[in-house]
């Protein structure tokens, strides 16, 4: 199976990790990152998909992706 995912977070070393993380999980980016201001938080926000192929797993809709 393939899965998703689309991580956010602040623009700080915080998503930077949580990127890194993915990456050293096994995941892949797919894409490009995106940027926008959260005018309700009044900070940038960064977001970055991520897929990652699992083999010898069935979907399944209440999985945890994160966990895979």
């Amino acid at each position: 199976m393939k899965l998703y995912r689309f991580l956010t977070g602040p623009d700080d070393a915080s998503f930077c990790h949580k990127v890194t993380a993915a990456l050293n999980q096994g995941w892949s980016l797919a894409g490009s990152p995106t940027y926008a201001f959260n005018a309700e938080a009044g900070v940038m926000q960064c977001g970055q998909a991520v897929v990652k192929d699992v083999h010898g797993k069935d979907y399944e809709p209440d999985m945890k992706l994160s966990e895979q």
